[in-house]
């Protein structure tokens, strides 16, 4: 019986360099988001038709996303890559917006914060139209999966300097 979800999701550590207090809680809320809420579906059919639950591991090297998919049990079933190169700018500006959004809330009027959280929220839903476009015909997955995936894309660049 098919279930194409995530139950679990890791980011490579060696992936991971030092984060500031705002940007380890985005990518708690979207852990915990994508785990409660999820739909991912490899289009590989696998020999003995497993179409999960997946177990994923994100890793991020020389500009390039891996993402180790499992199953359940945590066996291996295929590792995905894909080129980061068109998402070098979508992550600079989200980041550039980000920083603008965090120290707002710090110090601007809300109808400031409002505007800067709108423009946030632009750039967020079109890279995760993008990262929908670039895993086509390799996974599917629904919007709020890609938005997701995309804020842990984000995370695993603080380091890796796509």
């Amino acid at each position: 019986m098919a279930d194409p979800r995530i139950i679990d999701i890791e980011l490579d550590e060696r992936s991971l360099g030092w984060r500031s207090a705002d940007v380890e809680q985005e990518r708690r809320i979207a852990i915990f988001d994508l785990l409660e809420d999820n739909h991912f579906a490899p289009q590989r059919e696998q020999a003995d038709g497993y179409a999960g639950p997946y177990r994923i591991k994100l890793e991020q090297e020389e500009g390039r996303l891996g993402i180790h998919m499992h199953r359940e049990d945590g066996t291996h079933l295929e590792t995905l890559v894909l080129a980061l190169g068109r998402f070098r700018r979508p992550i600079k500006d989200y980041f550039a917006i980000c920083d603008s959004y965090y120290e707002a809330i710090r110090k601007a009027s809300p109808a400031q914060i409002e505007t800067i959280d709108m423009a946030r929220r632009g750039l967020h839903n079109d890279a995760a139209e993008m990262l929908k476009e670039r895993l086509a015909g390799k996974i599917d997955v629904d919007f709020d999966t890609a938005r997701r995936l995309f804020t842990l894309i984000c995370v695993l660049h603080i380091r890796g300097n796509l």
